[in-house]
């Protein structure tokens, strides 16, 4: 029997990310809506960051996507370590990817999202943002990733 193609759910498609809670002092958390180019009636919410470049660390990918994304520019080391890990699979186009995935927290006072940065992709694929409380996450009926965020939030100071 021949092995799962690549990008099946059998065999998904390895991928190292960074994902980055961009928090207000209002203790929000910014996070994009999208949806699977494959099933574009279904759309979930989930924060910012992606697939890391070849040869970048968690931290640099994390600082990179937080400027595409969102307009703010900070360092590596202003990213400080991971504040939680995690590992997900997921379908996206039509292929199956497992992703290996870093979060750091980031805290601002406020801050005026900027979407001018985002590739193809994104622009493919993302259709709104929005910041969300704890009690937001809580009680609403849409979908959002990582369910565990909430208890996450918690854990940083988030309301």
């Amino acid at each position: 029997m021949a092995p799962a193609p690549v990008g099946s759910i059998e065999n998904p498609i390895p991928r190292p990310a960074a994902r980055v809670l961009l928090i207000d002092g209002a203790g929000r958390v910014l996070m994009f809506r999208g949806f699977d180019p494959a099933d574009p009636g279904r759309r979930y919410w989930f924060t910012v960051g992606g697939g890391l470049d070849p040869g970048e660390t968690a931290a640099e990918g994390a600082v990179r996507e937080l400027r595409e994304e969102t307009g703010l520019e900070v360092s590596p080391h202003e990213v400080g370590a991971p504040v939680w890990h995690e590992v997900t699979e997921f379908p996206y186009d039509g292929r199956w990817y497992r992703q290996d995935q870093d979060f750091f927290a980031v805290r601002v006072g406020s801050w005026d999202v900027r979407i001018d940065g985002f590739d193809h992709e994104e622009r493919r694929s993302i259709d709104g943002y929005r910041w969300w409380s704890v009690q937001d996450l809580i009680s609403t009926g849409e979908e959002f990733y990582p369910r565990a965020l909430p208890d996450l939030l918690r854990e940083l100071g988030g309301t």
